[in-house]
């Protein structure tokens, strides 16, 4: 392998504390292996203004901004493929696991970085003083990781949490302000006094400014480890790298809005989940001016492989592992487009033909109930006869019935479900059944609206299969997504 194909690609979110992630840089390129050229790890260092509270240490400080702050970084390191984030920062990593779940490149954790260094380095310290701000405190971000039947933990008395580390770090003359020397380091020096007096063995930062003023500590004979050090140390020797995206599937909707609908009703459905976040992600582009498929394929309708194209892209830069598109029709044109795409589009024709071949395989003769485009396309007539089936489809006075039961004035696209248009589409379902049809394909996603799926239906004193394309669709994309309640 070359070196490139190996190189790490770091980043480092900065801005939330200067002065530390700064700190945190200098630290990552002394713990990085001397290397030349091209061989050389990247290394991303960002900063931003965002808007932070007054005094975001405090114990009651919202951190919604700073959370929007941390989520778009790490998303845009992600676009710029780096595979470990630096997060220097304690208050931040309250609401890691938030974060983390809704990006792709690993985190290094500061807090797992401490607890590997303490639990090796330090296997004989057990009684740790940690300083910290009150908001830190408050979360109880140190108790997660250290927990009492391993360690224990002493934070400095309230009133010199009070008088001494807040203004430190945080006053006019404290850290964050610039002032590494004099009433700053004073002011730590008693905290940790008073937590040494406590009975702590060793101070542990919680707070990335405070390695940075950590030689004027040592120099007193204070032992406090250097927290930046030990997090660039470890965020080099973690190889987990670019963790798995949890599965989304993105739907090209609006092609037609209810048929979108009952889509998303169907995967909700096919969905082994006990509770909310056990469903799979899905990501909607919701575009009903996509424009008209059929009109397109039978008349002189503006052609919509740009519209569809455009909407995938989307779809795909919303982080979707699979397109679904809830539309017969739209399928003449996806061969058009999927070469230009990096995720693939579950084909709802091919996945049709598959479950026939599979449930129904003594079957010969399969019904298409579908828009004039769709079948004069003949994209079903492919899929069919390459499962090895034969496909039937409506005469010319059914097929009007059909395409009024879909775009007539009281048709399912102009809002009804029973009447003419359920009326109208039995009567073309009849007409293919008594030519010997034994399988009926609902070959457009509003149809079910109309009709449900149903392994018996009984239809001129016979009973035939009717398959509704967008459920076997839906199965199937919550089957790729490993949730799907037939697992």
């Amino acid at each position: 392998m070359t070196g490139n194909a190996t190189r790490r690609h770091f980043g480092i979110v900065g801005g939330l504390g200067a002065l530390g992630a700064a700190d945190v840089f200098f630290k990552l390129v002394k713990a990085l292996p001397a290397r030349s050229g091209q061989e050389q790890p990247e290394i991303l260092f960002e900063q931003h203004p965002f808007r932070d509270e007054e005094n975001p240490g405090a114990a009651g400080a919202s951190q919604n901004g700073r959370k929007i702050y941390v989520f778009d970084m790490v998303r845009g390191f992600a676009d710029r493929h780096v595979d470990t984030v630096l997060l220097p920062c304690f208050l931040s990593h309250t609401f890691l696991d938030e974060i983390a779940a809704e990006t792709t490149p690993h985190i290094a954790n500061i807090m797992e970085a401490l607890r590997d260094y303490l639990t090796h380095q330090h296997a004989g310290v057990k009684r740790l003083g940690i300083l910290t701000s009150d908001y830190v405190r408050a979360k109880r971000l140190f108790e997660r990781y250290f927990p009492e039947e391993g360690w224990t933990l002493s934070y400095p008395r309230s009133e010199v949490q009070r008088d001494c580390v807040m203004p430190a770090i945080y006053g006019p003359q404290g850290i964050k302000a610039g002032c590494l020397r004099g009433s700053s380091v004073d002011l730590l020096s008693k905290a940790c006094v008073d937590l040494l007096g406590q009975g702590a063995e060793l101070i542990v930062p919680g707070v990335s400014e405070i390695p940075v003023v950590i030689d004027a500590l040592q120099e007193r004979g204070i032992p406090i480890i250097d927290t930046n050090q030990i997090y660039a140390n470890y965020a080099v020797s973690d190889q987990i790298g670019l963790k798995a995206k949890q599965f989304k599937i993105g739907v090209v909707g609006g092609v037609g809005p209810a048929a979108t609908v009952d889509f998303m009703n169907k995967i909700v459905r096919n969905t082994r989940a006990g509770r909310d976040q056990e469903h799979v992600k899905l990501v909607v582009e919701q575009n009903p001016q996509i424009p008209d498929r059929t009109e397109n394929l039978i008349g002189d309708g503006v052609d919509p492989t740009i519209a569809l194209y455009s909407t995938c892209k989307k779809l795909e830069a919303d982080d979707a592992n699979i397109i679904a598109i809830p539309c017969n029709t739209a399928h003449a044109f996806v061969e058009r487009i999927q070469p230009y795409l990096s995720i693939p589009i579950v084909n709802m024709l091919f996945e049709t033909a598959e479950c026939i071949k599979r449930n129904h395989g003594t079957c010969r003769k399969i019904g298409l109930l579908a828009t004039s485009g769709t079948i004069g396309s003949r994209v079903y007539h492919d899929a069919i006869s390459n499962a090895g089936f034969e496909l039937l489809v409506p005469d010319e006075e059914n097929q009007n019935r059909v395409m009024s039961a879909i775009y007539g004035p009281q048709g399912v696209k102009a809002g009804f479900t029973e009447g003419k248009c359920v009326d109208d589409l039995l009567l073309a379902l009849t007409s293919l059944v008594l030519r010997g049809a034994e399988v009926i394909i609902l070959g457009c996603t509003e149809l079910p609206l109309l009709l449900e799926q149903n392994e018996e239906f009984p239809v001129a004193g016979k009973t035939v299969v009717v398959l509704d394309p967008t459920e076997i669709l839906a199965r199937k994309c919550v089957q790729l997504s490993g949730n799907s309640v037939e697992e």
